[in-house]
């Protein structure tokens, strides 16, 4: 019975260290299969990224439009029609004989 039992115990320890090795590895592997870096979460990235480059473009667009604004509103060379704009616009004032036809602008 001894010897049994003796021989039960080495085989479990030689079966330790692959099994431990093993029980790494798969868990590693799943990591890299399902985890948030994994191969799974790659497509989600490319999603995310497509989304973000689509609003960096809007985004873009709209700084070009207030550059130009800024730069016609320079005080060395401002636009005059740029600013007349702007003061009816802050100031809500209009000519007597003007009609006002409200935008809705966003």
């Amino acid at each position: 019975m001894k010897k049994r039992e003796s021989a039960l115990r080495n085989a479990l320890r030689r079966a330790a260290v692959p099994a431990l090795a093993l029980t790494v590895l798969a868990f590693f592997g799943a990591y890299a299969i399902l985890g948030p870096n994994g191969v799974l979460a790659y497509g989600d990235y490319k999603r995310q990224l497509a989304k973000r480059e689509k609003d960096f473009a809007v985004l873009d667009k709209r700084r070009e439009v207030l550059r130009n604004r800024v730069a016609l509103l320079n005080p060395d060379h401002a636009n005059p029609d740029m600013v007349d704009e702007m003061v009816r616009k802050e100031l809500n004032v209009a000519h007597p004989d003007e009609v006002i036809v409200p935008l809705d602008t966003k």
